[in-house]
């Protein structure tokens, strides 16, 4: 039984704790791999963040030439070349990750990988099955960075009949003429965006009466009427089963009008994410879960165990790279430094759909200020109301700002239209510092007419004491 005084499980943000402060440590990274390809890099590199948003921004070409023609400019989309487009993209992402593989592998003396499925056979004790047959490892000290997985929904017929989630569907050999998408969440929304952009047929079938249903309501509201004039929208359904027809599916309903049947040639299951805490069998190793299956930290990312600590998706009610990174660094210094920790800061912590249009937010939800009888005041800003926003035509965009009426700090900021998670990032910042909306708005200049004045406006139109 070999021991480490690190063994990091997972191959995120988890990889990227070493640099040369851990050079005389004796570290094991335990790494099952990720989606098709079981690929080294985790869930960001290979099947989230990164390739989505390459695709996003091909879709995003692809629509242009339909937004040129209230601009007075006749355009046309001749075609997209579905394969050498995937092509592109996963040239560049399975190269990365191949090579951060070799490094861990070949090129890190102190660091030993092992590839397989891992599972706690006791406390501080793994058991990872690789090729070679199951090898048990002990530490001094654990750090999980398991991340999570596509959460598959308990629909009769689901395993009978070919489908994709967002760890597969991106490697599609031919793009469907009609595609379902089953949930109206910040991945469902973005693969309709895609798909309906390189002009797939998409469905997009939720159970709420809204998309997007955890953004501020006005938000919510705002993607769901666009949303329902490019994409056959179903909402306030449950799906009851699903079935092949031929070589496609049929997925049959229960809505307000009554049982209906929605016919595809492919279904995308995006309706939730699940951390893989239960792949690990952590309470084996004494881990104690939290109600909803993920890792239990506290606000150094320790958990019930001394000497382990979790990060990122598998531990985080925030499943994002940026909070993933963040308490990478926290749990980094914690592993140098044990007799002075420091915590993870989740205050202000924004998220962004890169759908479209885009979304961007931070802080409260108006609803969630009501509901904690919080204090605030509201202001709106539309984007056709600044000078860039005249310029793009843009008609349904604003910004959204909630602020404290007497201390002008802000609250929340959501923002729906061009470029939102970019024109929020102000905002973001001036919540970490404690910068308020009277001193933001006057206290700097603003670029006219950039987008950013949207920001400018909307902090001058808050009603503050």
């Amino acid at each position: 039984m070999r021991h480490f005084d690190l063994v990091i499980i997972g191959s995120g943000s988890g990889n990227s704790l070493l640099d040369e402060r851990f050079d005389g440590w004796n570290v094991a990274i335990v790494d099952k791999g990720i989606g098709p390809n079981d690929a080294y890099g985790g869930t960001c590199l290979n099947v989230g963040c990164i390739p989505t948003k390459m695709f996003v921004h091909t879709a995003d070409v692809a629509a242009g030439p339909a937004a040129g023609e209230r601009l007075g400019v006749d355009l046309e989309l001749r075609g997209v070349r579905w394969r050498e487009i995937r092509d592109r993209i996963f040239e560049r992402i399975d190269t990365i990750s191949a090579g951060g593989r070799h490094y861990r592998a070949e090129e890190s003396p102190n660091v030993t990988l092992f590839t397989g499925v891992a599972t706690f056979s006791g406390v501080k004790r793994l058991t990872v099955e690789t090729e070679g047959g199951p090898e048990t490892i002990t530490a001094d000290r654990f750090v999980i960075a398991a991340g999570g997985r596509p959460d598959l929904p308990d629909l009769p017929g689901l395993l009978d009949v070919p489908y994709w989630t967002s760890d597969t569907v991106m490697r599609l050999d031919e793009l469907p003429r009609r595609m379902i998408i089953m949930g109206t969440g910040f991945v469902g929304a973005e693969f309709a965006h895609v798909f309906s952009s390189l002009g797939v047929e998409v469905t997009l079938v939720g159970r709420s009466g809204v998309a997007l249903r955890a953004e501020d309501a006005d938000i919510a509201e705002r993607f769901t009427e666009i949303a329902t004039r490019k994409w056959d929208v179903r909402l306030n359904r449950h799906a009851t089963s699903v079935e092949r027809d031929g070589d496609g599916i049929v997925l049959h309903l229960d809505g307000p009008d009554g049982a209906e049947s929605v016919p595809g040639d492919a279904l995308l299951v995006a309706t939730g994410r699940r951390p893989n805490a239960d792949l690990l069998d952590a309470p084996a190793g004494g881990i104690e879960l939290t109600a909803d299956g993920k890792v239990k930290v506290d606000s150094t990312q320790r958990a019930s165990v001394e000497g382990v600590w979790a990060l990122g998706d598998v531990s985080s009610h925030f499943e994002l790279k940026h909070v993933a990174n963040h308490e990478m660094r926290v749990v980094q210094h914690n592993l140098l430094h044990p007799d002075d920790p420091i915590e993870s800061d989740h205050r202000f912590v924004p998220h962004a759909v890169f759908s479209a249009p885009q979304i961007a937010a931070v802080g409260l939800t108006e609803e969630q200020a009501r509901r904690r009888g919080i204090d605030h005041v509201v202001s709106t800003q539309d984007y056709a109301a600044v000078a860039y926003g005249w310029a793009m035509e843009d008609t349904t965009g604003f910004a959204k700002l909630l602020a404290d009426p007497r201390t002008g700090l802000i609250l929340g900021a959501h923002i729906i239209g061009p470029q939102a998670p970019t024109v929020i990032q102000p905002l973001i910042q001036a919540m970490h510092f404690g910068l308020d909306a009277r001193s933001m708005a006057k206290g700097q200049y603003w670029i006219h007419p950039a987008m950013p004045e949207l920001v400018e406006n909307a902090l001058l139109n808050l009603p503050l004491d």
